[in-house]
């Protein structure tokens, strides 16, 4: 599956999830633009990588919080030629039972996760359309699809996302667009190791195991591939079948 000659911005690309995308795009021909926030130098060592295994990469350090940092940020993408696949993988956990959670968890949660979309999508998009080729595709959750207690502001993001991915979808079909979910489920990770013991996963999966990072890389590597062209507005779930 080659992505030769199109330029892919992964958001979020510090963590194990947005590493493995950016590699698997990286492996099939993508430039591979790594976004990263609070940990510039992980995408660093990630480029560093990709660029010793013969492929090509760039840092873009930037606030998805910010609207004038991710505007900036874009404008410096696009001087280097229309981005054809965004990965909106970016996002944060902070958890709290609503009758205790503050105003900030709230906004922080929807913000990277839901606002953050808008803030790389928007301005690549125009610039993609022209191309008459793009893959959008939005990392939800299994929390979007099941509900999670003290994730009502994390599912509520990615609920949004997943219905703005399928708004999204109608729009720009025509121009040869695709945009699509994929809801993970427990994914191994330093997060999520330390959030599920082995126990709690045996009784949550019933395939027994967290899934692979690269696991997750392979959808998202599939659905930016030709052969997912006729793949659009869905929200997919790779979850051990947990639901």
């Amino acid at each position: 599956m080659s992505l030769n000659g199109k330029r892919a911005l992964i958001t979020g690309a510090s963590g194990a999830l947005g590493a493995a995308i950016a590699q698997r795009m990286a492996r099939d021909g993508a430039t591979v633009l790594l976004h990263a926030n609070s940990r510039p130098q992980a995408i660093e060592a990630l480029a560093a990588a990709i660029t010793a295994a013969g492929g090509q990469a760039e840092c873009h350090v930037f606030d998805l919080g910010s609207d004038e940092a991710s505007r900036a940020a874009c404008e410096r993408m696009l001087a280097g030629g229309p981005v054809q696949i965004v990965v909106n993988n970016a996002g944060v956990h902070d958890d709290a039972v609503l009758p205790g959670m503050r105003a900030a968890q709230w906004h922080n949660v929807i913000d990277v996760s839901l606002n953050g979309f808008f803030r790389v999508t928007q301005p690549l998009l125009l610039p993609m359309l022209r191309t008459r080729w793009g893959r959008i595709i939005n990392m939800s959750s299994v929390a979007s699809l099941t509900g999670n207690r003290g994730q009502v502001n994390y599912a509520a993001a990615k609920g949004a996302l997943n219905s703005a991915t399928k708004a999204l979808s109608l729009e720009v079909a025509a121009r040869g667009v695709t945009v699509n979910a994929i809801a993970p489920g427990i994914i191994a990770s330093p997060m999520a190791d330390g959030a599920f013991d082995k126990a709690m996963i045996d009784q949550l999966v019933p395939v027994k195991r967290a899934g692979k990072p690269e696991e997750v890389a392979a959808l998202a590597g599939f659905l930016a591939s030709e052969e997912a062209a006729y793949i659009t507005g869905q929200i997919i779930s790779i979850n051990g079948g947990m639901i």
